[in-house]
């Protein structure tokens, strides 16, 4: 069973990554275009179950350009072990690391610059978050006491707090 998951995943990229040579639909040109393509991969897929595709072209503020797109078969989705993400959110959950991320992704990389800001704390208690952000995968550091969101990171921030708007 292991294989053929692994199998269907392999296939599923290889769509996607042929897909992505397709000419996109532009915004407007109808209100559920993202929709309306994962459902007709899906059909080429045979996934009964449905899926679910999140996608981004961002420019950030520092100049910085990333495109990127992942979808997975809902099959997969529901039958994983959701409690290996839990680290993940659980880093998201804290108002000190959200705006940390924000101003690194803003252009602040440096801890020098985060220690600059009111309300994030000292020095160490920056240093705590930052470990913790840095564990979970929404940090990396590229440089002594340098921090970038890295790139394959950056659009599934973005859609996670996009998803937890009221």
């Amino acid at each position: 069973m292991e294989l053929e998951q692994r199998v269907a995943d392999l296939e599923r990229r290889l769509a996607a990554v042929e897909g992505a040579h397709r000419a996109a639909p532009r915004l407007g040109e109808g209100d559920f275009w993202a929709l309306n393509g994962l459902k007709e991969q899906l059909g080429e897929l045979g996934a009964t179950d449905g899926g679910v595709l999140f996608t981004g072209a961002v420019r950030l503020p520092a100049g910085e350009q990333y495109e990127w797109q992942y979808g997975t078969l809902t099959e997969g989705l529901l039958a994983d072990d959701w409690t290996v993400v839990a680290e993940s959110f659980a880093a998201l959950g804290h108002p000190v690391r959200l705006r940390l991320l924000r101003e690194i992704i803003g252009g602040r990389r440096t801890v020098a610059e985060l220690a600059e800001l009111d309300e994030v704390g000292t020095t160490g208690q920056i240093y705590h978050h930052l470990r913790q952000l840095t564990g979970a995968g929404w940090l990396h550091t590229t440089g002594r006491g340098r921090y970038e969101v890295p790139p394959g990171r950056v659009v599934p921030l973005l859609v996670a707090l996009s998803t937890a708007r009221p």
